[in-house]
């Protein structure tokens, strides 16, 4: 069964159940996916659903951020019982420990140098780790190991 078909499934078990904040996330992110598949004209695999699903839980934690810093906790509260439900349809992230060997590895490899080159590791970095480690993670990561942290 793929990602998609699962996200369905999830959202009849939600109707069932009556469990309407549940529900009202998978809808949100069924919307999302079906107008990726309406704008692009393509069907989803499972990779292209996780990278949706990694941007909603971005937005989502930007949101928190945002609504604890203007005192909105109910708000910030509805943002992350949001991010628990998406968070469920992604991969095992990686650990901090095993982003800064990743890193490590690739930068070795391609024999960077400096923060002149965060671009070209980021961009090797990003192809090797996308929807497997927290982006912002990654960055951090290649930043401390370019610096010679």
């Amino acid at each position: 069964m793929s990602l998609k078909d699962q996200i369905t499934e999830d959202m009849k078990t939600a109707m069932r159940a009556k469990d309407s904040e549940r529900l009202g996330t998978i809808r949100l992110l069924l919307a999302a996916l079906k107008q990726k598949e309406v704008d692009e004209r393509i069907e989803l695999d499972d990779a292209m659903v996780v990278a949706i699903v990694d941007k909603l839980v971005k937005q989502r934690k930007d949101s928190v951020a945002a609504f604890t810093q203007g005192g909105r906790t109910d708000l910030a509260d509805k943002e992350a019982a949001e991010i628990k439900v998406l968070e469920v349809y992604l991969p095992q992230r990686m650990g901090a420990e095993e982003i800064a060997t990743e890193v490590k590895a690739i930068i070795a490899e391609l024999g960077a140098k400096g923060p002149g080159d965060m671009g070209k590791v980021m961009g090797a970095v990003k192809t090797r780790l996308d929807g497997k480690a927290d982006m912002g993670l990654v960055s951090a990561a290649v930043k401390s190991a370019l610096s010679g942290g």
